[in-house]
């Protein structure tokens, strides 16, 4: 796989994981203001289940927006358009934490499938950045 394919492949993923949590906090609002937003519940947490909808809601979103804005980031900095070197992978492992801890707090409000592929990302992310180190930046003549 060239080095150009493998660029876009992790700047795509980063993006799109983003973009996820927009989607996610979109669908939260429309589903609060009482449209039926199918598999995708409501904020609850189960950790505080006495929390009132719009505080749940707000709670969701400290996660979930800067997740998605870090993510955007990430992405945007691995390409080089954002902040260029390396400092993606700090904004991208900050993301990823927040993003999981969220998830964690409002888990079984979404589809088993979007909750296992968001989680899947964030360890990728985190276990890449912590112990890998993963891509290396040789492999882009860095």
């Amino acid at each position: 796989m060239s080095v150009g394919t493998i660029k876009l492949l992790i700047a795509g993923a980063l993006l799109l994981h983003g973009l996820g949590h927009v989607g996610v906090f979109v669908t939260l609002i429309i589903n609060r203001l009482g449209y039926n937003t199918g598999p995708f519940t409501a904020a609850k947490s189960w950790l505080f289940p006495s929390l009132p909808a719009p505080a749940a809601m707000a709670v969701a979103g400290v996660f979930y927006i800067p997740a998605a804005i870090g993510f955007v980031a990430a992405a945007m900095s691995f390409w080089g358009i954002l902040v260029p070197g390396d400092l993606w992978r700090q904004i991208a492992l900050v993301s990823a934490v927040i993003s999981a801890t969220g998830m964690v707090l409002f888990l079984g409000n979404w589809p088993t499938f979007n909750t296992i592929a968001a989680m899947a990302m964030n360890v990728a992310v985190i276990v890449t950045q912590l112990w890998t180190h993963w891509p290396p930046e040789a492999m882009f003549g860095k």
